[in-house]
This record gives structure tokens, sequence and C-alpha cells, in this order.
């Protein structure tokens, strides 16, 4: 009896594994991948899921196209946080790519399974509006309290939270991100270090 999904899309199935220590094993993760039919398949060893720049998942994101599905073992392999897990299932989607979760039963070849997409797009969006809020409100709170906040912020939050989403979404780097809102790159990266979503160029995380 088969205990793995049928994966019905017609383009390559790709798989992701990663483990965060290095005493840990990558076998179970492969051993699901690999029965799947899997190939390639992508690896970080020893790397932390908060990490910004995870080799492994870098040159998986550079070679899927459009019609591949992307594998993995569980959900938690793949993203740093779930907004992070979020926005790269929002980029899946735009780019026609296929996700499958073996431990979740996620599939999104198939039509329920393509609700998953919907539903942490509409995840990601919920998740920018409470930083936004909460950041607003410690804001607001701080001058309540008479704390001396610096220079007036040049980017406003929403400006900030936009630039985030595009660089997650699109997979652009924040150079990129920085042009497109005519802002300078030192600035946009100053700010989203101060709102605690940037930890490299390559990747954001939340707070």
């Amino acid at each position: 009896m088969n205990v793995w999904p049928n994966i019905a899309a017609t383009g390559r199935r790709i798989g992701y594994a990663r483990v965060s220590t290095k005493d840990q094993k990558l076998r179970m993760q492969l051993d699901g991948l690999n029965a799947i039919g899997c190939d390639p398949i992508f690896e970080d060893h020893g790397i932390s899921g908060t990490k910004a720049s995870r080799a492994g998942l870098d040159a998986m994101l550079k070679e899927l196209r459009s019609g591949d599905t992307v594998v993995v073992f569980k959900l938690d392999r793949l993203g740093r946080s779930v907004l992070h897990l979020a926005d790269l299932l929002v980029w899946f989607q735009r780019e026609e790519i296929h996700f499958c979760s073996l431990s979740e039963g996620i599939n999104t070849t198939t039509p329920g399974g393509k609700l998953v997409y919907h539903l942490f797009s509409a995840f990601a969006e919920f998740q920018r509006d409470i930083i936004a809020e909460n950041t607003i409100a410690g804001l607001e709170a701080a001058k309540k309290r008479g704390k001396r906040l610096g220079r007036p912020p040049v980017l406003d939050v929403e400006t900030v939270l936009a630039a985030q989403q595009l660089i997650q979404q699109t997979n652009i780097t924040v150079s990129e991100a920085a042009r497109r809102h005519g802002a300078n790159r030192s600035t946009l990266s100053r700010h989203l270090v101060a709102m605690k979503l940037l930890v490299s160029d390559s990747g954001i995380v939340p707070p």
C-alpha cells in the first residue's frame, strides 16, 4: 500500500530537506522524498530555520520552473517562519509551482489542495497588518512616555512592509525593492532592521 500522496503534476518533483543541527540526520526526510520520486533533492544540514541564507534552499529556488512540484517531508522544514512560509507559497502560486508536504498531507496538485495557497496568502496579509498595527501602536506609546525616538522615519510603516512583501513574494533583493519604492537601499535596510524584519540582504523574517 502506498502511503504517499499522488502528485498529479507532470513537471519535476523537487525535494528539499533540512535539519537544524549537525547531530541530526536527514535520512528519514530523504527516504520519504526518494520514495515519491524527487529528483533533484536539495539539502541544508546543520542550518537553523531562522537563518536568512540557506545554500540548499537558495539553490532550489533558483532551480524551480513553472510546472515543478516542491516536496518536503514536513511543513516546518521549508520556511524560516510562518510568514516566510506563507510568502514562499504565494510565490509558488504566482510562478505556477506546486507544493506537497508529506507529513501534513498538503498537495496543491489536487483541487482541494489548491486552497492552501489562498489560505497562506490571506495569512500573510493578516500578519503584515498586525505588524503594522503593533509598530504604530508602539511608536505612539513611546511618544506618550516621552521617550526620544531619534530622527523622524524617512519611510512610513506601510512602505516598509510593502517592500518586505515584495522581497519575499517576488524573490528580489533589498536593493531592487528599494529602487522600486524610490528609496535608498541603506535607508530601507535600516527601517527593516528597526522593525526586526531584516536578517540579511537575501531574506526576511518577522519579529
